[in-house]
């Protein structure tokens, strides 16, 4: 997969050049399971940062039809953020540690089996600090 969304958010890391930023992408995860939370695993910097986070460029990829009700929430070790769509940015994550690692978060209300089941092909993230 290329890395052609990074163009999508290349304003957002333009303007936190001065300031810092990291990205990091991993592989998604399967939910099979109504009223079943899914994480991903942590996407952490490569290197170590300082600072608070001030803005958030999320990405994830799916994997077959979006079941109705899904709900996606961004989160870090102190915080959660729920999001919304397959892309877009945050603010909700601010002022939390840049260097504290983030997952995404998948659930569908209700319960029984998914059919078929949710599927996550990837998730990335771009942190802005300061």
């Amino acid at each position: 997969m290329g890395r052609w969304w990074m163009l999508i958010f290349l304003p957002f890391m333009a303007h936190a050049a001065g300031e810092g930023a990291w990205q990091a992408s991993g592989v998604g995860a399967t939910l099979s399971h109504r009223g079943v939370a899914a994480s991903s695993r942590a996407l952490a910097p490569s290197q170590a940062v300082s600072g608070v986070m001030t803005m958030v460029a999320w990405r994830y990829e799916l994997i077959g039809p979006t079941p109705a009700g899904l709900l996606v929430r961004l989160c870090s070790l102190s915080r959660c953020v729920e999001i919304e769509g397959q892309s877009g940015n945050t603010r909700g994550l601010t002022n939390v540690a840049a260097n504290e690692p983030l997952r995404f978060v998948w659930e569908v209300p209700g319960g029984g089996s998914l059919f078929p089941p949710l599927k996550v092909r990837s998730n990335q993230v771009i942190v802005n600090y300061h």
